[in-house]
């Protein structure tokens, strides 16, 4: 069994706030060209093999829809640095913020560095009781599964996957790790404990 969790060191996580907005911020460097990210973020067809299917408008002004996920508007589209999408589940109120930014950056010769930003409005209850995590583990699956994609590997099946020890111990780290960030952002302690305590029983609830 491959150990995953190895894959949550590689990625830096911050938070903060932006306006009205909450957001999270995570970076990895990947070992693949700039070329063959950009790629895999925005190809239909690779997607599907390492995230989720997507359909739609692939276009600056178009909509897409990620299956059983988010669907959202294309704001910017800027071969293979930057992509700006809205980020929309549900019917979220007309002034809400939720707009999800990838930027990518040569690292060496054959090395891209990954920086991913999720800026949405919370509910100040919501952000009390589970804090970054929330979204921020649901973003490091995200990033294990572009990384395994380079790799040429993957989970499996992603929601056989989920329910095994192993995803467990990974999102059980993960909500961990945001609790980190968190802290280091100038949050209680005891906050941090519970939303920590909460996300992980979220994402990987005791199975007794």
């Amino acid at each position: 069994m491959s150990d995953f969790t190895n894959h949550l060191d590689l990625i830096d996580r911050r938070t903060g706030v932006a306006g009205e907005a909450r957001t999270i911020t995570l970076s990895r460097t990947y070992d693949a060209e700039i070329e063959d990210v950009w790629e895999a973020l925005t190809d239909p067809e690779r997607l599907k093999r390492w995230f989720l299917p997507v359909s739609g408008d692939f276009r600056v002004g178009g909509k897409y829809q990620i299956e059983g996920n988010a669907g959202g508007e294309i704001l910017v589209c800027e071969a293979p640095t930057l992509l700006k999408i809205t980020w929309v589940m549900g019917v979220p109120a007309e002034s809400d913020i939720n707009e999800v930014s990838v930027r990518l950056s040569t690292k060496g010769d054959e090395e891209t560095h990954l920086e991913l930003e999720h800026a949405a409005t919370v509910d100040p209850n919501m952000w009390g009781q589970f804090g970054p995590g929330a979204v921020g583990v649901g973003w490091d699956l995200t990033l294990l599964g572009l990384g395994l994609h380079f790799q040429g590997q993957s989970v499996g099946d992603p929601n056989a996957w989920q329910s095994t020890p192993e995803a467990r111990a990974f999102m059980t780290r993960s909500s961990t790790l945001w609790g980190g960030a968190h802290l280091a952002a100038g949050a209680d302690a005891a906050e941090v404990e519970a939303a920590v305590h909460n996300t992980t029983q979220f994402y990987a609830p005791d199975p007794a």
